[in-house]
């Protein structure tokens, strides 16, 4: 199998140090022996690389990247231009709770695998880079914010799986953005099924009093402007729930910033 060109380089290579388990900055020679007894692979397929953190050409095209024109509130594409705040369908119909969302890429594709090898395949190495080009996708609406606030798992959730997504890419955008990551301000209290397969009226009425802020957490939301984190928005219900605890607690402004977004290609 050969070797294939990267054309984004911004993932940490820690991962594969820490299964070697080489302890602090790793050196050039370090490097050099690291790729070749572990080569680098792509982050979606696993083919060979040039180098670490990225992905193959093949992958890149698979990436639906998300950009203008698309609807100012839910962030999904528009099939056509219809100048600066165009609202689609969905949101006229039905608008969220939150401001504005934004998306990397279309839930598909190269970009869904990410989000699968990620949640339940244990890659948190994959954290790193995905949630960078979130918070360079999300930039408009991680100006101006006070916060970045990741959407909980329920406890039993949490200790199945061990760790929460979200709250592994807030980190990462945290790094990138320079926002303070507050991760205790909401809590899921209730224990939902899972959303998959669900309709979105099912979805609303299964986080119905799911999610809450804690009275001892009021006052780190109460009038600041926060940005919800998540892997992936299906019908914006979860987002939709969390913007409206947080309001609810005080928050001045609420917007939502996910890797990505299922919607129909345009």
């Amino acid at each position: 199998m050969g070797l294939y060109l990267v054309t984004e380089s911004d993932a940490d290579p820690l991962p594969r140090a820490r299964t070697l388990k080489l302890g602090g900055p790793m050196t050039a020679a370090g490097r050099w022996l690291l790729d070749r007894i572990l080569p680098p692979l792509c982050l979606a397929c696993s083919r060979p690389l040039v180098e670490a953190g990225g992905l193959c050409p093949a992958c890149w095209r698979g990436m639906d990247l998300i950009a203008r024109p698309y609807c100012e509130r839910l962030g999904t594409p528009l099939a056509s231009d219809l100048g600066m705040g165009a609202l689609s369908p969905a949101a006229i119909a039905r608008p969220p709770s939150f401001g504005r969302a934004r998306a990397v890429v279309r839930y598909d594709g190269a970009g869904r695998e990410l989000v699968h090898r990620l949640k339940y395949g244990d890659r948190l190495d994959l954290a790193g880079p995905m949630g960078r080009w979130m918070a360079r996708a999300g930039a408009e609406v991680l100006t101006g914010a006070d916060a970045l606030v990741p959407v909980p798992l329920h406890r039993r959730r949490l200790w199945a799986r061990r760790f929460n997504q979200a709250e592994e890419l807030g980190k990462a955008i945290a790094r990138a953005s320079g926002l303070p990551l507050e991760a205790g301000v909401l809590r899921r209290v209730k224990a939902t099924q899972t959303q998959v397969g669900l309709s979105a009226a099912e979805r609303a009425r299964n986080l119905s009093g799911a999610l809450k802020v804690p009275e001892t957490e009021k006052l780190n939301v109460h009038g600041r402007r926060l940005v919800l984190i998540d892997d992936v928005m299906t019908t914006g219900s979860t987002l939709d729930a969390a913007a409206r605890a947080l309001r609810r607690a005080g928050a001045a402004e609420v917007d939502a910033l996910v890797f990505a977004v299922v919607a129909e290609k345009v």
